[in-house]
């Protein structure tokens, strides 16, 4: 069905590197241009860094690279008008001019955004360098650079990330746990997930979709939208200081609540370790109703009242589980982050969605780690990745739909998304089920803050040769 070698390494696969560099880059040159895109599919090492394929790896190599093109870079580059009008409206509108729909509004609106990305044709490339340490990484974007004098790109920013222990992020989660199983790629049996497998076309155009009898328009010439995908690469600050106020906050709250011991079960706190209040354990509590996990990746459903159960969930057993028997949101409230983002097989209004939106998502945090005995106001987040074939239909309804209207359950229609979503104070609402009664947790602010981003197009690497062979 597809070609490993021609397809870019990173839409089927994590790389799971610890260092990654985001080269957001404007064309100067389009002839220069041109000239790396085809030095960088040529399988010479010597005259480019390689885009890296999706071939099996016999050994895995010390860095990755990959390029994602904006419309206005397509445009820069030389593609002509006919085939430019046949890319999909989201696509060509561009990031900035979907604002509303993403609820990138108030201090999230483009214009809030780093410089950068304020201007709606600024982006051309976002040329991502994964790598085994910082050296290799400064490297490999020096290159890139370098290349042709320096007069192929203009650089707009650079954004580096660097993971932390065992997958965790900014607000301590442990992320990159749910990724899509997709039809003729993945074992299901080595990744267990009750949902059903993920068509092909879900992620690369050309394919059967999730839809009966629906593919995505394959952008034109064939050689350069057959089996290209998008990604919405967000640039996505995180507000440790203010969750962990909200953390807090919603503790005392819920101590009081008669229905307290519901939540957290009486001695619970001891499994937290020695010296830890009920305060503090109820604040993990919150935590985990609001993603939707415990901080250390068990499922909620699964686990509904202790992050350790026992005997203790395997890695692969982190992801098999299902809402279908959770109709009420007892074990995880509908308006979690990851049910929201992912019904599975939950009851919703919009039936025919529940699988129909699966997306690949990458994400590596940005900044130093947040030390709450000496708040430092340095800014840190997550440079995001977020890959599907129909930006308006995946990504872009998930963001408005789900995040932040809350379309799929009346119970939760009118609120955001507590984690992510574009909260004010004075509306913001999350509703946490507790025995016969639901408790509604107010009074916090948006807690996380888009900075930048672009939509982009990845084409295989034939299409990135077509690119450079342009005239």
């Amino acid at each position: 069905m597809i070609d490993l070698a021609d397809l870019q390494g990173n839409i089927l696969r994590g790389y799971r590197k610890p260092f990654v560099r985001h080269l957001v880059l404007r064309v100067t040159d389009a002839a220069t241009a041109r000239a790396w895109l085809r030095d960088a599919t040529s399988g010479d090492g010597s005259r480019a860094p390689q885009v890296t394929d999706a071939q099996p790896w016999d050994e895995k190599p010390a860095w990755c690279l990959n390029v994602g093109i904006t419309f206005d870079g397509l445009a820069a580059l030389g593609l002509p008008e006919a085939h430019l009008a046949t890319f999909p409206e989201e696509f060509r509108a561009g990031m900035i001019a979907r604002a509303v729909r993403l609820g990138d509004v108030g201090d999230s609106d483009p214009e809030e955004w780093l410089p950068s990305y304020r201007y709606p044709h600024a982006v051309h490339l976002v040329v991502t360098v994964h790598a085994d340490d910082a050296a290799t990484r400064e490297a490999v974007g020096g290159q890139i650079r370098a290349y042709g004098g320096g007069r192929a790109f203009g650089v707009l920013a650079t954004h580096d990330g660097e993971t932390f222990d065992h997958g965790f992020v900014h607000f301590s989660y442990r992320d990159n746990i749910a990724q899509p199983n997709v039809e003729g790629v993945h074992d299901p049996a080595a990744r267990p997930d009750q949902q059903p497998i993920t068509p092909l076309g879900s992620l690369l155009l050309g394919h059967e979709t999730a839809f009966e009898d629906v593919r995505w328009q394959v952008p034109q010439p064939a050689v350069l939208g057959n089996n290209g995908t998008f990604n919405a690469f967000r640039v996505l600050e995180q507000r440790v200081e203010e969750f962990e106020a909200f953390l807090s906050d919603a503790a005392t709250t819920l101590l009081d609540h008669p229905e307290a011991e519901a939540l957290l079960p009486l001695g619970e706190e001891d499994r937290w370790g020695p010296g830890t209040s009920r305060h503090d354990a109820m604040r993990e509590v919150v935590a985990a109703k609001v993603l939707g996990r415990w901080r250390n990746g068990v499922p909620l459903e699964v686990s509904p009242t202790t992050a350790f159960p026992d005997p203790p969930l395997r890695s692969d057993q982190l992801n098999d589980f299902d809402y279908i028997d959770d109709d009420r949101g007892l074990r995880c409230p509908m308006g979690s982050h990851i049910r929201r983002c992912n019904p599975r097989n939950g009851r919703i209004v919009q039936r025919s969605t529940n699988h129909a939106r699966r997306i690949v998502r990458r994400g590596i945090p940005y900044g130093p780690r947040f030390d709450p005995a000496n708040p430092d106001g340095i800014e840190r987040g997550l440079l995001g990745v977020f890959i599907c074939a129909s930006l308006a239909v995946q990504f872009e309804s998930i963001q408005y739909d789900w995040m932040n209207l809350g379309l799929q359950d009346p119970r939760i229609t009118g609120t955001n998304d507590a984690l992510v979503g574009a909260n004010e104070r004075v509306t913001s609402c999350f509703r946490l089920p507790v025995g016969s009664g639901t408790i509604e947790l107010r009074n916090f602010p948006r807690l996380v803050r888009t900075r930048g981003g672009a939509y982009c197009f990845l084409p295989t690497i034939s299409g990135l040769r077509h690119l450079g062979n342009l005239a």
